[in-house]
């Protein structure tokens, strides 16, 4: 029996970190389905429309940059994390910023992750893969 595919959300505005992102999952090992924000109100919106539109399942994991436009990622990240339905959901903070005051705000708005972005794309695979590989084959998450 063929497992589902992995539902994560890509909340980045950089098309270069976007195609990156995209192609590095593609080279992981697991079967997944990738939808793209590419602000944080684009991305709350989605996450609100999930919820009123059972036509769309809600994402089994969001990757979130720090800086967006329109909401940053903290205002995504403290949104997701106080509202009931959406708290669930596991928000791996993956961004350039290595500010010890993004990185303390962000576990303090109950990020479950924060990761900076690797330079070189071999390494930017590699942790990709990581990430996929604990959320989806290690970590047991919640059905939506």
């Amino acid at each position: 029996m063929d497992k589902k595919p992995m539902k994560i959300l890509l909340v980045e505005d950089n098309e270069g970190d976007i195609l990156l992102t995209t192609e590095a999952l593609e080279e992981c090992k697991v079967k997944h389905e990738l939808r793209v924000s590419r602000n944080g109100s684009e991305a709350l919106n989605f996450l609100v429309d999930c919820l009123h539109n059972k036509k769309q399942d809600l994402p089994d994991l969001i990757l979130l940059d720090i800086n967006l436009p329109k909401k940053n990622g903290h205002e995504v990240l403290q949104s997701s994390k106080n509202h009931p339905d959406l708290k669930h959901i596991p928000i791996i903070i993956l961004t350039t910023s290595s500010s010890e005051i993004d990185i303390f705000k962000a576990y303090q708005e109950h990020a479950n992750c924060y990761i900076i972005k690797p330079l070189e794309v071999s390494e930017f695979v590699n942790v990709t893969c990581k990430i996929e590989e604990f959320w989806f084959g290690t970590a047991i998450l919640p059905n939506n």
